[in-house]
């Protein structure tokens, strides 16, 4: 089947929002900046076994991601695009992936409500622009288990020894989260246990070789920091520091699938019968329990969970359009204009500290009048109202994410990257190049990776660090 003309005008836009504000900031966060690191240290040293941070051992995540940056370094990518550009491009295949398996499963109509709904949420995007381990886990489990769609189907077992195989890459990116999550798969199709056995087979056949090389070189510190403390300590103690309540999630939830989120509204309790819809709510459901259970909770946790439910949505609203979920989903686009001025301030000091002046009250009032458009193409009688509303939706919700990646990273850059402090500081005499033993990490990290080194710590603050300092008044160490 040839793709819709729709989906051929989407890519190109989905190719300019997932490149474009790659460079915008500079590392964000304790956690890129050493992925980064590691994945710098890979391409230069030549060992891709075993991660290292300023030549330690650093065990607290497989390989895959650290991989995906040695390869931007090798290819001669910035410091920024060697780890952002490989999960750009290996989230656009996701997508149309994901297109492709949801049209041959549920329809051209389903496939491209819930691509276009993944695609623009302000979950997967964000990931997408951020090189951490979130996106690569959620691409290949979600491969996995869209792979497995036709053997529950028909029985064809090709696709489900694929499916392991990407299962494997899964393992590789987060450990054993994403054999946890694959439960449901092996609940739905349990009395065809041979052909999940093949399917495991192939799995552990794809991830093994990583773990039993790095176990053979590092030995019990390995086994020890990466499944002890990172997986069973990370689930059912609270000295990770990222204890949340049980509940914690379900905003978490709505707030990934932004602006989309009245399209919540479309679940139904009926119709799961189907062995696929079965799988792909068992997805979901048994994801966000698994995740809700564990003692600490980070809101990219559940990203793995995001492609199951815009499939549920998609297939939902193709069967019944439903009035006014797109109207509130465009009307939710007008804290774009409000978000893009208050972010970096709120990431600086605090959402109760950030102030509402700047906001473009015009751009609000311009969203809100599409919207009001939107609600009322869907009111016409004609049989393509809901397409066309959708897809005005799509490009409306495009064009205020990529005005909110324009408005919003360079102010991000200023208060959340350590790039600022170290243009400043690299201009300094070397001497002077010590880090306050009170700067915040993600400070700390980030000004590392980009001096390429791990800078000492100074015993007393050097006056020319006050600015640095100063950037991190109110942030908890």
């Amino acid at each position: 089947m040839r793709p819709p003309g729709k989906v051929v005008l989407a890519v190109p836009v989905l190719i300019l929002l997932y490149f474009y504000g790659l460079a915008a900031t500079g590392m964000l966060g304790p956690d890129e900046p050493r992925y980064a690191a590691i994945g710098h240290q890979m391409a230069l040293s030549g060992d891709w076994i075993t991660p290292r941070l300023w030549g330690e051992p650093w065990f607290e995540k497989p390989a895959l991601l650290y991989w995906m940056t040695a390869t931007g370094t090798l290819a001669g990518l910035g410091p920024e695009l060697a780890p952002r550009v490989p999960l750009a491009i290996l989230s656009l295949w996701f997508l149309v992936f994901y297109y492709l398996r949801m049209r041959r499963e549920f329809g051209e109509r389903a496939a491209w409500i819930s691509t276009g709904m993944l695609a623009t949420s302000a979950g997967w995007l964000a990931f997408s622009h951020v090189a951490v381990t979130e996106v690569p886990l959620s691409i290949f489990f979600a491969s996995s288990m869209l792979l497995a769609l036709p053997w529950i189907r028909s029985g064809g077992r090709r696709g489900l020894i694929v499916g392991g195989a990407l299962l494997g890459l899964a393992i590789l990116a987060k450990g054993l989260v994403p054999v946890v999550l694959s439960l449901p798969l092996y609940w739905v199709g349990r009395r065809r246990w041979r052909d999940l056995l093949a399917f495991s087979v192939t799995a552990v056949a794809v991830a093994a070789p990583w773990y039993i090389a790095c176990y053979a070189r590092n030995g019990w510190p390995f086994f020890e920091t990466f499944f002890l403390k990172h997986h069973l300590s990370r689930f059912v103690s609270a000295d990770l520091q990222h204890v949340q309540p049980w509940w914690f999630y379900l905003p978490v939830l709505a707030g990934l699938l932004f602006p989309w989120t009245p399209a919540l509204a479309v679940l139904r309790t009926t119709g799961w019968r189907e062995p696929r819809r079965q799988l792909l709510l068992g997805w979901l459901a048994f994801g966000l329990l698994f995740f809700s259970v564990s003692t600490n909770k980070l809101p990219g946790y559940v990203m793995p969970l995001l492609p199951a439910l815009t499939a549920l949505i998609g297939i939902q609203l193709a069967a019944a359009p439903t009035r006014f979920i797109l109207p509130l989903s465009a009307l939710m686009l007008t804290l774009t204009p409000v978000a893009a001025t208050v972010l970096p301030e709120a990431v600086a000091s605090g959402l109760s500290r950030a102030s509402a002046e700047g906001i473009v009250w015009p751009a609000v009032a311009a969203i809100a009048l599409a919207a009001a458009g939107i609600a009322l193409a869907e009111r016409r009688a004609a049989s393509n109202a809901f397409p066309v509303a959708f897809a005005a939706t799509f490009l409306l919700t495009a064009a205020c994410m990529a005005g909110l990646i324009a408005a919003a990273f360079p102010g991000l850059d200023r208060v959340a990257s350590a790039r600022p402090a170290w243009e400043t500081m690299r201009t300094r005499p070397e001497p002077s190049r010590c880090l306050p033993e009170t700067l915040h990490r993600s400070q700390r990290y980030g000004l590392n990776y980009y001096a390429g080194r791990e800078l000492p710590t100074c015993a007393t603050a050097p006056e020319e660090h006050h600015d640095i300092l100063d950037r991190d008044k109110g942030k908890s160490r």
